[in-house]
């Protein structure tokens, strides 16, 4: 009888502590969530790739990581990256992401984005319906294979009719149906569209409850065709329509004016519109030099030359002979613009409404640098940003951009019980970024840890080769859908 009792108390105590068991343990890290302020050492639990505790006291685990005198925060949500291969992918987990989005302008199959991205994604993924790769198919000229801009032409510069414009309609209700998680809309790209088609394609927004991304229609100071005039246009269209608006990189369009820039979106926040932006901390941007960003009077609406133009990689400036040569070109060909200012991005970044987000593409070290660069710079050194502060604008703000998506999104972006287990585990006293214009593509240092859905993919530094935990984010239509 004795005997029985002892195996009954021991296969209760097995049972107790198997259910205290977790999957992974972050051990004595310093636990920062930017929704809750909580700021203190604790011990994460994982289980089941969701944090199940959160707790100051001793937490058993398979597998125990100490992370002492490391900073454990929710997992970097990147809204607006454009090179979703695996290589980019690995530089961006490096840089502390979890989630990266192409939400600006848009995959222009949504359907193919999200099938070719499955079981194979180092980090999450996900997609807006491209407004630009719709109006290219409509107009005759379908992007090629692996192109997210059109070339400068009739489909970019022509203005579409009332039945064009109900044909591009159409296909984007067929991209959100397929998962899109917002329009995305680069206006800049194409300048053919008139302000009605914007406000048409702002209605089909709100009607199907997501948001607008959008770069804008046109940057720079000369009127008519202002960055002011252009962050009017898009407010108006949100105010119109009552679809929310997020406008990308607000420092690389607005230039010189984002301040004032800044001040029209508070405005319009102020008076119950949903208008939200963001920034990254570079003072050159990226695009395609055969796009209609470079139509003529591009000069003078930028304020700079042609040697403000520099081939990735090589660091050629460009002359007016190799413009033209590049800009006639059938192949996308990329170039870095020079026409910000250092002191504009050391404004912008820290504004309270502006959230991080990198615009990554191969070519620009914003690719695998941004977030570690917004730590080591405005954090560390010049303590224009609180490190809670600077999470903030990482994590919890973009996950609430999300939140008008899916409610998917209310499990990322926090460090609380419940959550997705999407963590970067760093020092705070060595992130940096490394990736530079002659070499964009070097990995960030500092991240020591990174969990995307509770699978370790950075472990003491280093990414782990062949895991895939990344899940795609996908849109009110392809939920509904799925849960008819």
């Amino acid at each position: 009888m004795r005997k029985l009792i002892f195996s009954l108390c021991l296969l209760l105590f097995s049972t107790i502590a198997a259910a205290q068991q977790y999957d992974l343990v972050l051990e004595g890290g310093r636990v920062m969530d930017p929704e809750t302020g909580l700021d203190a050492v604790r011990n994460v639990g994982v289980r089941d790739g969701k944090i199940a505790r959160v707790s100051s006291e001793a937490l058993s685990g398979r597998r125990v990581v100490h992370a002492s005198g490391l900073v454990v925060a929710p997992g970097f949500i990147d809204l607006h990256q454009h090179a979703q291969n695996l290589e980019s992918q690995r530089v961006k987990a490096q840089d502390g992401v979890t989630t990266a989005l192409e939400l600006e302008i848009g995959a222009p199959d949504v359907a193919q984005f999200l099938k070719a991205k499955e079981g194979h994604s180092l980090i999450h993924y996900g997609t807006s319906a491209s407004h630009v790769a719709a109006r290219a198919l409509v107009f005759g000229a379908p992007l090629p294979e692996g192109d997210i801009l059109p070339k400068s032409g009739p489909a970019t510069d022509q203005p579409a009719t009332p039945e064009q414009i109900e044909s591009i309609r159409e296909r984007l209700r067929a991209e959100l149906d397929a998962g899109g998680l917002a329009i995305g809309m680069g206006i800049q790209y194409t300048p053919g569209a008139t302000r009605l088609e914007v406000i048409d394609i702002f209605r089909l927004a709100a009607a199907r409850r997501v948001p607008v991304y959008t770069h804008m229609r046109s940057a720079g100071r000369v009127e008519p065709g202002s960055a002011i005039e252009a962050v009017g246009e898009v407010i108006g269209a949100a105010a119109i329509t009552g679809a929310s608006l997020h406008i990308v990189h607000i420092n690389s369009t607005c230039l010189r004016d984002s301040l004032e820039c800044l001040s029209m979106v508070e405005g319009a926040r102020a008076r119950g519109l949903d208008v939200t932006t963001e920034a990254y901390p570079y003072i050159a941007g990226m695009t395609a030099v055969n796009s209609a960003l470079f139509n003529p009077g591009w000069q003078e609406k930028l304020g700079i030359g042609y040697g403000d133009l520099v081939f990735p990689g090589t660091g050629e400036h460009l002359t007016k002979q190799r413009f033209d040569e590049l800009h006639n070109s059938t192949t996308t060909q990329w170039v870095l613009v020079y026409a910000s200012t250092q002191e504009v991005v050391d404004k912008v970044i820290p504004h309270p409404l502006v959230m991080i987000a990198s615009d990554g593409a191969e070519g620009h070290p914003r690719n695998a640098g941004t977030y570690s660069r917004v730590l080591a710079q405005y954090v560390r050194e010049k303590g224009t940003l609180t490190l809670m502060d600077a999470l903030r604008k990482m994590t919890l703000m973009p996950a609430e951009m999300l939140e008008r998506s899916t409610p998917d999104a209310q499990r990322k972006g926090r460090l609380q019980e419940g959550a997705d287990a999407d963590i970067v585990v760093f020092d705070a006293n060595t992130i940096s970024d490394r990736s530079t214009f002659e070499k964009p593509m070097e990995p960030s240092v500092g991240v020591r840890y990174l969990l995307v859905g509770g699978t370790v993919v950075v472990d003491e530094g280093k990414i782990v080769p062949d895991v895939f935990p990344g899940r795609a984010l996908l849109g009110p239509g392809k939920r509904s859908a799925s849960h008819d």
